[in-house]
């Protein structure tokens, strides 16, 4: 039973730790997206399409990857290109995946697909208590992970990295060394889309065999939320995910024991949890200053 909460957890959990490591960096890099939600219905929609017209899941979830960095690409163009508010785009962003993402799978809606295989070691998965925990999942779990791994040794243990930090903490001065704002800030959108179209493409391709318009069901806002938690470090960011993915799995757990509390808000338990901790955050940060980028959501133009 134990094992069986924690294999439900970890699945609850990868899609916002895929999508929330990649807002991640794009944050970092001055710019505040939105449209992860968008990204994240897009890249479930067409990661579907690509698997099920191919059969193939790995070209399902480039697809999903590549849906998720063409959302992204009209985002960087009005923002940087345009310099249009970044908040309005975002929402736009996200009424824009919503629609589109329905007008894609309305036709494989009600197709199944096979999902990803779990890996399956000899001996190692056949381990009591930790064996399928640690060596029986999918490919997006561990690639999560290494994302995160690979996010926190990017941001502080390259140079390429700490000119990133240094574009979100202070564009102007970045600029004046003459580093390339726009160019950063424009590959860093690209690769927060594509992130969130991966975390997007996992639903249909390994958490359920099917595509449902909107079965994101607002993961996307929870990982904007992730982020703010994790205080824009990487590390914290698995912890954050892997509680909110806890709460998600835990509140269906007590609907199943029949406890007499309405599903209604039982089921917004997730979403109450993420008000909550923003709100707690906010007020210790007031106190304490933000450890946001100094530039995030700022406008950039270059005055030459």
């Amino acid at each position: 039973m134990l094992e069986a909460i924690i294999l439900s957890v970890i699945a609850a959990s990868t899609p916002l730790l895929l999508a929330a490591a990649g807002e991640l960096v794009v944050e970092r890099s001055g710019v505040l997206n939105l449209g992860v939600e968008g990204m994240m219905i897009m890249g479930a929609a067409c990661g579907f399409a690509g698997a099920y017209v191919s059969g193939s899941t790995l070209v399902g979830a480039f697809c999903g990857a590549l849906a998720g960095v063409a959302l992204s690409s009209i985002f960087a163009l009005l923002t940087q290109g345009l310099a249009v508010n970044q908040v309005a785009t975002g929402l736009a962003l996200t009424i824009l995946g919503v629609g589109l993402s329905g007008l894609i799978g309305a036709g494989f809606v009600g197709d199944r697909i096979d999902p990803v295989p779990q890996l399956n070691l000899p001996f190692l998965t056949g381990i009591p208590g930790i064996g399928r925990i640690v060596f029986g999942q999918d490919a997006f779990v561990y690639v999560s992970i290494a994302l995160v791994i690979g996010i926190w040794l990017f941001l502080y243990r390259t140079r390429a990295g700490l000119v990133l930090r240094a574009v979100g903490d202070n564009q102007t001065s970045a600029h004046a060394l003459g580093y390339p704002v726009l160019r950063i800030r424009v590959l860093a959108i690209f690769f927060g889309g594509a992130c969130a179209g991966l975390a997007g493409a996992f639903l249909p391709l390994a958490y359920t065999p099917f595509f449902i318009p909107g079965m994101t069901a607002g993961r996307g806002w929870i990982a904007l939320a992730l982020v703010v938690f994790a205080s824009w470090r990487p590390g914290r960011l698995v912890a954050g995910a892997y509680l909110f993915g806890a709460v998600t799995i835990l509140q269906l757990h007590a609907q199943a024991l029949g406890l007499g509390i309405p599903s209604q808000l039982m089921s917004s338990l997730p979403y109450l949890a993420t008000v909550i901790v923003l709100v707690l955050i906010s007020r210790a940060r007031s106190t304490a200053g933000s450890a946001a980028p100094a530039s995030l959501g700022m406008v950039f133009v270059p005055d030459r």
